[in-house]
């Protein structure tokens, strides 16, 4: 019986990274479709994040994390001015407030050079003080390539690109099930309450949070191969009034995440987070983003520590978003994963798990390391 339809390439997931890898695949010359569950593209992880350009400084070496995001930003520095997607190259700080976390400063410097991120430049008390009176540290790192973007406006520039390259997108459209047939594969996908099959030689499993829930419907995959999902939700609230920061900063990092950290948006506001609270499920459909009332008086404290300025009723909850881990609170840092054939032994099929910051930075890299899996496979 065949399919309704039939194409090259299909990419399930409509977020900065699913859109760049199909991008990429349309620009190699593939047939590319979109599959997007929801009604819009990048609702989720990519829309609910600090919108930053990271430099690439906390990663292991040899990590896919430190690798993608090294080349990333600056592919995405590239895309940004060639397409007029607004971003701003702010730099940040991180900060030391206690003198016993030198040490780590030195350990985040050294692990930065060792990544390749040769622009990083310690700086001392005063130093910090003239760049930003405001702030309150024993010292700290300036990293002049990192920045801020308009993530919304990059994925509708990455949408263009692969459009203009004849691929398509589906909204509403949720992969039931996936079978190997033959050297590719036949999906189920529900659309406007129909379902559908679809066939295709090329599958890229760009789910985000749901990507170990559609890896789970893929036959013949070894169960084995796909990793549990940690859901790790980050809450961030909102500076009422103008900003006195013309910096991003950020403290010394904390388990589990960067710290509640101060970043601006393209209109010069600013706000604060993320936390990390670790949800007990792990079933995206159950997420819920509402930033609880009393988040200002939880932050407060914590970001006192370098802005003692700062109080309360500056505050007002802002918004949360969620990370896919795939590491767990005993883990938090594992690396992002891309199975390839080579690890599942399935041709044409990639998988990606566990792609949260940097994910967005390193979208261009990661699309880029998919495209060569294909090609070479």
């Amino acid at each position: 019986m065949s399919a309704d339809f039939s194409t090259g390439a299909v990419v399930i997931g409509a977020g900065a990274v699913g859109l760049a890898v199909a991008r990429a695949l349309a620009q190699a010359g593939r047939d590319v479709l979109i599959l997007e569950k929801n009604p819009r593209i990048g609702e989720e992880t990519s829309a609910r994040n600090s919108e930053v350009i990271h430099a690439g400084l906390y990663y292991p070496k040899g990590s896919l994390k430190a690798e993608l995001c090294v080349e990333g930003r600056d592919q995405l520095y590239a895309f940004c001015e060639s397409r007029g997607v607004p971003h701003k190259r702010l730099g940040k700080l991180v900060v030391a407030t206690k003198a016993d976390q030198a040490q780590e400063l030195a350990a985040i410097h050294q692990k930065a050079v060792e990544n390749g991120v040769a622009d990083l430049e310690a700086l001392s008390k005063a130093q910090i003080a003239a760049l930003e009176p405001e702030l309150s540290a024993t010292g700290g790192l300036m990293s002049p390539s990192t920045g801020i973007i308009d993530s919304h406006a990059y994925m509708l520039a990455l949408l263009g690109d692969a459009e203009a390259a004849d691929a398509s997108l589906v909204r509403g459209a949720e992969v039931v099930s996936v079978t190997r047939q033959g050297d590719g594969y036949r999906l189920a996908v529900r659309n406007a309450g129909e379902m559908m099959t679809l066939e295709t030689a090329l599958l890229v499993n760009c789910a985000g949070l749901w990507a170990s829930r559609v890896a789970r419907h893929i036959e013949p995959l070894d169960p084995g191969l796909v990793p549990p999902i940690f859901l790790a939700k980050g809450n961030y609230v909102t500076l009422a009034g103008r900003s006195p920061f013309r910096h991003l900063v950020y403290p010394v990092p904390e388990a589990g995440g960067l710290g509640v950290h101060l970043t601006l948006d393209m209109g010069g506001g600013a706000r604060f987070g993320p936390d990390i609270e670790w949800l007990n499920t792990d079933d995206p459909a159950q997420i819920d983003y509402a930033v609880s009332p009393d988040m200002p008086s939880r932050f407060a404290p914590r970001i006192a520590a370098y802005w003692p300025r700062i109080t309360e009723a500056m505050l007002t909850p802002g918004y949360a978003g969620v990370r896919p881990k795939i590491g767990g609170p005993s883990n938090p840092f594992a690396d992002f994963r891309i199975d390839g054939p080579q690890t599942h032994g399935l041709g044409g099929l990639v998988n990606l798990f566990g792609i949260e910051s940097p994910g967005l930075t390193a979208s261009l890299a990661i699309a880029g390391k998919v495209e060569g899996m294909l090609r070479d496979a």
